[in-house]
């Protein structure tokens, strides 16, 4: 079945990708400083990717308000922002013969304290990280106006991207980050237009989509990055991800990424706090595989599905669609991607079907997630500089050096913002 993976897929904007494996958005925090910019290390990075065969090619986060950083090598693009380095990120990363959009994002409450900001979310719900929620800045509730300010900026930096040469854009509304704090009741405590049942929960997803295809033209990508479910108890659940993909039938969506979790809950790298019920879940493998096949049922745009996908065997099967027709048409591969660029060439000629992932092999999930992303992160440092990625190192090692150069950035950050 290995054909399927190298099938083009037509998206519903028309353009067409040469396969259907997409580099997932990571966190590289690698942007140049101040200014939060692309260079040289992204460049670098990007042009392994595009190397190595991937149809499409999804940057980082790219944050649409400079306040408001996922971390502090975070890149920015909004009102002002120079375009000459995204003209060339977008030259890069498309040299291939891929797409390559950004994934554009907002944290919300996920906002570390380092960066010397408020965080923001629906209600100012904190936090509960134990002993790491210190980490993360203090939260206040969004004002009306500053919703729809925020929405303005995700416009903003969609028509940015187009005017860069960008081929689209992801909004994420997952991982816990701002519009998935709008959609979970967790999260989202308003009783305003912006709060309550679902239908006003979704309205901040709805109202950028609507805001982003305004602005940008036919054939510009626009994609979403959705929860599958929060995999925390009274959260966002897979019936409302079912609900939210059949309200955004028809407004010009591209694709629709399904994952998980959030900082509280980390899904996204298999450790949720509640285990999802399907198989797919307790084998870590493309553990979202079984809720995206049954969302694409009442789709109409093709369904991404992201998590977990380490092995050829498994990237196959998660393509197969049922009797009806009915099944996931692109897969988001990230830290694989991480510990091989070329993947998806390999994968072609039938090389590296079994991708060994770095693991920090710790009992607090909290800690565990944030060591297993540093060695990920570790290994994108290395690709940056023009080497093999590596194995990541020792956990610790990994997770001092990443706090380490967190800290510098943060820093620069700061004295930029303090400038700025």
């Amino acid at each position: 079945m290995t054909h399927l993976l190298f099938e083009p897929l037509t998206l519903p904007n028309g353009t067409v990708l040469p396969n259907r494996i997409c580099k997932a958005a990571m966190e590289e925090n690698l942007a140049v400083q101040p200014g939060q910019l692309p260079g040289e290390k992204l460049f670098s990075l990007y042009q392994q990717w595009a190397d190595g065969g991937a149809g499409l090619i999804l940057s980082g986060n790219v944050m649409v308000d400079p306040s408001a950083l996922t971390g502090p090598g975070g890149v920015v693009l909004q009102k002002g922002t120079d375009l000459a380095p995204f003209k060339q990120w977008a030259k890069l990363a498309k040299s291939g013969g891929g797409q390559f959009w950004l994934q554009i994002s907002h944290p919300g409450r996920q906002l570390y304290k380092s960066l010397g900001e408020t965080a923001v979310s629906p209600s100012g719900v904190e936090l509960n990280l134990g002993k790491f929620s210190s980490l993360f800045a203090p939260v206040r509730a969004l004002e009306a106006d500053e919703i729809t300010a925020i929405i303005t900026r995700f416009a903003d930096t969609a028509e940015l991207a187009e005017a860069a040469g960008i081929d689209g854009v992801q909004i994420h509304g997952a991982h816990g980050y701002l519009v998935s704090q709008f959609l979970s009741p967790l999260t989202n405590q308003r009783s305003d237009e912006w709060g309550g049942s679902l239908e006003n929960r979704a309205r901040f997803l709805l109202a950028i989509v609507d805001a982003v295809r305004a602005r940008v033209s036919k054939g510009f990508g626009v994609g979403i990055k959705l929860n599958s479910a929060d995999f925390q108890r009274g959260g966002f659940e897979f019936e409302d991800a079912r609900q939210v993909v059949q309200w955004l039938k028809g407004r010009g969506i591209d694709f629709v990424e399904l994952s998980g979790g959030s900082y509280e809950s980390p899904a996204m790298q298999g450790n949720p706090q509640e285990e999802a019920p399907s198989s797919s879940s307790e084998k870590r493998e493309a553990y979202f595989v079984d809720f995206a096949r049954d969302i694409a049922k009442v789709a109409d745009m093709p369904i991404m599905v992201t998590g977990g996908i380490t092995q050829l065997g498994v990237a196959e099967a998660a393509l197969a669609l049922d009797e009806n027709g009915f099944g996931v048409e692109l897969l988001g591969i990230a830290r694989a991607l991480a510990a091989d660029p070329a993947l998806p060439s390999h994968w072609e000629s039938k090389q590296n079907a079994d991708v060994k992932l770095p693991e920090a092999n710790w009992s607090n999930d909290s800690l565990k997630a944030l060591a297993t992303m540093a060695l990920t992160k570790a290994q994108l440092e290395n690709m940056a500089k023009g080497k093999p990625p590596g194995d990541g190192g020792w956990p610790v090692k990994a997770l001092l050096a990443d706090q380490w150069r967190a800290a510098r950035r943060a820093k620069r950050y700061r004295a930029w913002r303090a400038a700025s």
